[in-house]
């Protein structure tokens, strides 16, 4: 009798930031809580991966770390800073071990640990990562443009290099990422210090109304072509407040006039079809905010949706 090949099954990572510490409202904490509730563990069973899941990294509570007066640009830097190195470890380790990094937010200060880890573990090898940043929100600003001080407005800018060496060190190299392997979708609201930088640096950045105009579709075929020219890959990160705030009313900075189910579906589908997503993460979900987990089971199918689940 002929012997048939059976390939290995895939494996796939989780590991939970339960982190606060980068915004100014509580909730997003629970975050990795809520996405475990919906299953998540047990639906990525299904679709063939073997599963584990590291529990959480641990990250200070605000009721014990009141910012001081010299965090009023950065709030909670040492904190913030000390959770990410532990993440970047974690998430290089999982690397290591062949398996797909899923990283449960928390809010979006988040992946600055996430990339750290992902470009470190390339990095070694001689290779460049890219990012593909689905959000409402741009990320860019530096502790000089931030309005508010919340670190979870500047992730971006510092996996590009910019803001405190306590962040953008982390890991002992900077950048992370190169601007020309990084693309922003979705963005409905920028601050003016923002804007400045993505144009100083040309990081490409498709607007809700670029969406309106040509189509999710056309946005992501353009989006992973452009950051997987001269990378191996590149790391997702979806922050749900991309999502109309009709689907996900459980964000902590709900932006009217966002994607749709579909749409948000459809830019996960894609990135699992490219072949080329090393790990993913979703950010910012708000238990406190939410509506019976809408939000939170939302976030499980769209990592879902990123790692191989179809509707045929």
């Amino acid at each position: 009798m002929e012997e048939t090949y059976s390939p290995a099954p895939r494996k796939v990572t989780i590991v939970g930031v339960p982190m606060d510490l980068g915004a100014d409202r509580r909730g997003v904490d629970m975050g990795p809580s809520v996405v475990r509730i919906a299953g998540l563990s047990s639906k990525l069973a299904e679709l063939g991966y073997v599963v584990e899941d590291l529990g959480n990294i641990p990250v200070a509570l605000a009721e014990t770390r009141p910012p001081a007066a010299a965090d009023a640009k950065h709030k909670y830097l040492a904190e913030v800073a000390k959770s990410n190195a532990i993440l970047a470890d974690c998430v290089e380790g999982i690397l290591e071990s062949g398996s797909i990094p899923v990283i449960l937010g928390g809010d979006h200060s988040i992946a600055i640990g996430s990339v750290a880890g992902v470009a470190s573990y390339y990095r070694r090898r001689g290779q460049r990562i890219g990012i593909i940043w689905i959000d409402a929100h741009a990320d860019i600003n530096t502790p000089e443009s931030s309005p508010s001080g919340n670190i979870h407005g500047m992730p971006l800018a510092v996996l590009l290099g910019y803001g405190p060496e306590a962040l953008t060190r982390i890991g002992g190299f900077s950048p992370k990422v190169l601007p020309e392997d990084c693309v922003v979708i979705g963005v409905r609201q920028i601050d003016k210090g923002e804007r400045q930088l993505a144009q100083q640096l040309g990081l490409r950045i498709y607007t809700m109304r670029d969406l309106d105009e040509r189509g999710m579709n056309a946005i992501m075929d353009e989006a992973i072509a452009l950051v997987t020219r001269h990378t191996v890959g590149f790391h997702a990160t979806f922050d749900m407040d991309f999502v109309d705030p009709y689907y996900a009313p459980g964000v902590g900075t709900p932006v009217p006039g966002g994607g749709t189910y579909r749409e948000s579906h459809l830019a996960m589908e894609k990135i699992h079809d490219s072949g080329k997503m090393l790990s993913v993460e979703i950010v910012e979900i708000n238990a406190v905010l939410d509506v019976l987990n809408r939000t939170g089971e939302l976030g499980a199918e769209l990592l879902l949706s990123a790692l191989g689940k179809k509707i045929l």
